[in-house]
């Protein structure tokens, strides 16, 4: 790149993952209407919206700061923004830096204290954690490291509510192992289609460590998992019958695309599995939200309920 060129909107915005980070948002949105009867407040949904997407911004383009030379070596990430030559390592240091400031801003001020808290622990968790140590040492980094990136609904709850008690924590961390559970098969079919690119970078991902067979069959576990977390919302009382009705669709979905994965019928077919996952998680959440929304009599009765703080 040229001292003198300036890198592009396009090419900040590229830096952010913007994709990756819209599917973040909107599960720290539904978080915020899950969290409260009704609408949640406006000043704090606004405001904690921006502050999420702003760090969330942050941890992706630190990320791709840091992995600029493991991006390099795989044709799924050599256009980065970093890797081509369009933005330098300082630029994107010192953009990924004042997002990070700006959306600690935001929450410490305008927000509350324990979201801010949270955010950054979940940034500095994928960001630094994840990316700096635990990509590069185990073969269940992305199991490890799925903890900060399944903390949004979390952090969208936090922000309308401020964890007043053990029910906001209790239903907030359902969400969350939605998400945690969900990771592991969403990123291990792009691993299984990627193998060459993760093996040419040295990046000790499953399909590389133990094989294909080995990581298809954890994907079937996990997706076996998966189906049970998925209705923990009904059966504490979060959601209803709508929402268990269309997880189960999804959840049939998701079982079939993953033993299908035993023997697929060609090499393509785990980037399917890949896809769907990202439709699967998109659709659960827009049921909870839905859900939340109907009437109470489409509520089953919780066979497990906590109080709620007043």
């Amino acid at each position: 790149m040229n001292a003198a060129t300036r890198p592009t909107f396009k090419q900040y915005w590229d830096l952010t993952k913007p994709r990756v980070v819209a599917l973040i948002v909107f599960t720290a949105i539904v978080g915020m209407f899950m969290a409260v009867p009704g609408w949640p407040p406006l000043r704090e949904s606004v405001l904690g919206f921006l502050g999420i997407w702003l760090a969330a911004s942050s941890a992706a383009a630190i990320n791709q700061l840091l992995d600029s030379r493991i991006d390099a070596k795989m044709a799924r990430t050599s256009w980065r923004p970093i890797v081509a030559g369009q933005v330098s390592p300082t630029q994107a240091l010192v953009f990924a830096l004042i997002l990070a400031a700006a959306s600690m801003l935001i929450l410490v001020v305008w927000v509350n204290a324990i979201t801010a808290v949270l955010t950054f622990a979940s940034l500095i968790g994928y960001a630094v954690i994840y990316t700096v140590y635990l990509k590069r040492a185990t073969p269940q980094n992305i199991v490890i490291g799925g903890i900060a990136g399944a903390a949004p609904p979390l952090l969208g709850w936090a922000a309308v509510t401020g964890m007043r008690g053990d029910w906001d924590w209790a239903h907030a961390l359902l969400l969350v192992l939605i998400i945690f559970v969900w990771t592991p098969p969403h990123f291990w079919a792009l691993a299984i289609f990627r193998r060459a690119d993760y093996a040419r970078a040295m990046v000790p991902m499953l399909p590389v460590t133990h094989g294909v067979a080995y990581t298809r069959w954890q994907i079937l576990f996990y997706t076996i998992l998966l189906v049970v977390v998925s209705v923990l919302p009904c059966v504490f009382g979060m959601s209803g019958y709508f929402y268990l009705f269309g997880v189960l669709v999804l959840d049939a979905m998701f079982l079939y695309y993953a033993w299908r994965l035993m023997n697929p019928p060609d090499e393509l077919y785990a980037m399917k599995v890949f896809n769907y996952s990202i439709v699967y998680l998109m659709v659960l959440f827009a049921f909870l939200m839905i859900d939340h929304w109907l009437p109470t009599s489409l509520q089953p009765a919780p066979l497990f309920e906590l109080q709620r703080a007043g």
